[in-house]
């Protein structure tokens, strides 16, 4: 697995906003992926150094469509923590 297949994308949202704050950034990461691939894919494409990596894999969750019942697709999320003194770029808007 090369090391762009391990980030899928960055998770965007209000929480992800303030957590940002304490220098956690999340990441939608490869279901297969294990700690040490996320953090060193992480290490290299972003140029950070991560201090820790916590991972954990959402659930599905029931949606209706219409008339029909459906289930949101489940995926693996990774919270990085990276040095207090480093940034990631492109959730800077740079």
């Amino acid at each position: 697995m090369t090391i762009e297949r391990i980030i899928i994308e960055p998770v965007v949202t209000e929480k992800t906003n303030i957590m940002r704050e304490t220098h956690k950034y999340v990441f939608k990461v490869d279901a297969r992926a294990n700690k040490y691939q996320i953090m060193d894919a992480v290490r290299r494409l972003y140029a950070v150094h991560p201090l820790k990596c916590n991972v954990l894999r959402t659930s599905t969750k029931p949606k209706r469509v219409r008339y029909r019942l459906g289930y949101t697709a489940s995926w693996k999320k990774a919270i990085i923590t990276i040095a207090p003194d480093e940034k990631i770029a492109i959730f800077e808007g740079v």
